[in-house]
């Protein structure tokens, strides 16, 4: 089969978000062809290039959400007339602006009632109609008419009372996003030689990525699936949170109605994990069409680790990841100085590189603080200090790969406060290491009772588990060998991809695409790509319709074919 997929800031391009696991998919899935439609998020990105793409890779087409070049679209009379109707309805939805089928509260549910569901539907889809007929609407979003829209939503009766605290830069900042989020509605990828020649669209995640399948379904029915490994919405809330309240409020209305949407017409939608899981039934996704696909690590790197649990220092702690403020380093290091209390030869090896200049900053704060909770300590008086904390990284003669870091230490420790999916975690599973964690994020569904868990920001049970585990080898040896095996039945490439196919089958099966494309001889195709386009045979004139075929005399004068003959078993020759 074919499949469109769909990323923003991510695959094919070297800095994308989700490229791993997406190259690792169409890698895996070699049997099928994918065509790939990116949404770019900066220059920078697209100056960086794409990753080398696999053959069944057919074709590639981006389009920037940075930049947006005015379209020269002049709408006519009836056009603007159009626009602004839609565009004020969109608005309103976001404002909370009552409609006139919405006014009355016994009819509507709490929370997102199924008129305003529909109402932002039908505006969205509105607004696709009219750039598809128009050939765009990019100027449109971004002239002064669709401000003073939008100011006419916030002020209007029964709009929230943060919409209609809203200044003129408040407005100017939602309807610039507003623009750039709904920029794919411009796009020509919805004809039947783009989108509509697929058999699936797979937003690759939640949010403006999942826009073009939304037009794609809504314009020649391809069916459409969802995948969020971290979901947009909590995204959003985040990484915005000194924005106006005014900015905040209505961003963060639009990307909830955007992915209630997306949930809506879904016909499956995947987490990474229960806990991004739960975020997308709070936000409008139905129970039956979830599905939880775990992320798909490389077991190969740490295979040899994984099968040699003898070889690490037992009086070692080992920390792995991204060095930021969300992996509160200082409380770790603070129950490391409780640990070293119980155990005075226990070392710490805090392995990674700074997440950009607020890491590199939050870095060189850690280094202080080891440095104070920690004086170097000699052996004799004419010996050098030696700190029990080291901060290194990968790459070097000591550590040269993630698999040397975590052989390095016995125990592997996760001190986050914030966490999506604990990568690094299901890292120090494979190679049979015996953890503490903190409880946040999806750490208590990957860890599943093979390691210990504390809560976060507390340094006194972050030392006591770490003490526990420490002088307790055969226990550490049973915890590493159970987390080894659960990380390679749930974690591997293998299950993710396994896990992706078998759902694919699921929804063309069941939502076929219904198109008008034909063959040579003017029967409909069923699939963009036939299954016995893969089969080693070459037909050396076209097959006859079902009408020939009822002919008697089509037997006698049918073609010949020729096979490539396939190789004879071992047994018959």
């Amino acid at each position: 089969m074919r499949i469109g997929l769909l990323t923003e800031g991510g695959y094919p391009y070297v800095s994308g978000d989700a490229r791993l696991w997406c190259d690792r998919l169409v890698h895996g899935l070699a049997q099928h062809e994918f065509d790939v439609y990116a949404l770019s998020r900066s220059r920078h990105q697209e100056d960086e290039g794409w990753i080398p793409l696999p053959r069944n890779v057919r074709r590639v087409r981006t389009a920037p959400l940075w930049m947006g070049e005015d379209d020269e679209v002049a709408l006519g009379r009836r056009a603007r007339r159009r626009f602004t109707e839609c565009f004020e309805e969109l608005a309103a939805v976001l404002c909370g602006v009552p409609g006139a089928s919405s006014g009355s509260a016994s009819s509507a549910p709490a929370g997102t009632s199924t008129s305003e569901a529909d109402r932002f539907a039908n505006a969205l889809y509105g607004l696709a109609e009219l750039a598809r007929e128009e050939g765009g609407l990019t100027g449109a979003l971004r002239s002064e008419a669709a401000v003073r829209t939008l100011e006419r939503a916030c002020r209007a009766p029964g709009a929230h009372r943060t919409a209609r605290e809203a200044r003129v830069p408040d407005l100017l900042t939602v309807a610039a996003h507003l623009e750039s989020a709904l920029r794919p509605l411009s796009l020509d990828w919805y004809e039947h030689d783009g989108l509509g020649a697929v058999d699936l669209c797979h937003a690759a995640s939640g949010g403006t990525a999942a826009l073009p399948g939304l037009l794609a379904r809504h314009f020649t029915g391809v069916p459409l699936m969802v995948t969020e490994y971290g979901v947009r919405l909590r995204t959003h809330y985040l990484t915005a949170p000194d924005a106006p309240p005014a900015v905040r409020s209505l961003l963060a209305a639009f990307q909830g109605r955007l992915a209630a949407e997306a949930y809506r017409r879904a016909e499956v939608v995947t987490a990474g994990n229960t806990h991004a899981r739960r975020w997308q039934e709070r936000c409008g996704a139905e129970r039956e069409k979830l599905r939880t696909v775990y992320p798909g690590m490389n077991a190969r790197p740490f295979a040899e680790v994984g099968e040699s649990p003898d070889c690490a220092d037992p009086d070692t702690l080992v920390w792995v990841g991204r060095v930021e403020p969300a992996k509160d380093l200082v409380s770790l290091l603070h129950a490391f100085a409780e640990v070293r209390k119980q155990s005075p030869g226990t070392r710490l090896r805090i392995v990674g590189a700074p997440a950009g200049p607020e890491g590199a900053a939050y870095l060189g704060h850690c280094r202080t603080l080891a440095a104070q909770l920690f004086p170097d300590e000699a052996e004799g008086p004419h010996a050098a200090g030696d700190n029990p904390v080291s901060f290194e990284e990968t790459g070097g003669p000591e550590l040269p790969a993630a698999a040397d870091a975590y052989a390095s230490g016995a125990v592997t420790v996760l001190s986050s406060v914030v966490e999506g999916f604990p990568v690094g975690l299901v890292e120090a599973m494979l190679c049979g290491r015996a953890t503490v964690s903190t409880d946040v994020g999806a750490v208590v569904e990957v860890i599943g009772g093979t390691g210990l868990v504390v809560p976060p920001r507390n340094p006194r049970a972050l030392a006591e588990a770490c003490v526990a585990l420490l002088r307790d080898p055969e226990r550490r040896a049973r915890l590493g060998a159970a987390a080894r095996a659960r990380a390679l039945e749930l974690f591997t490439v293998e299950q993710n991809i396994e896990a992706f196919h078998g759902i694919y089958l699921e929804i063309v099966s069941r939502a076929p695409v219904r198109r008008d494309l034909l063959d040579g001889t003017g029967e409909p195709l069923p699939f963009a790509v036939p299954a016995e386009a893969h089969v080693p045979v070459r037909w050396t004139a076209a097959s006859p319709s079902l009408a020939a075929r009822s002919d008697p005399g089509w037997a006698a004068s049918r073609s010949v074919r020729t096979t490539t003959p396939l190789p004879a078993p071992e047994g018959a020759r």
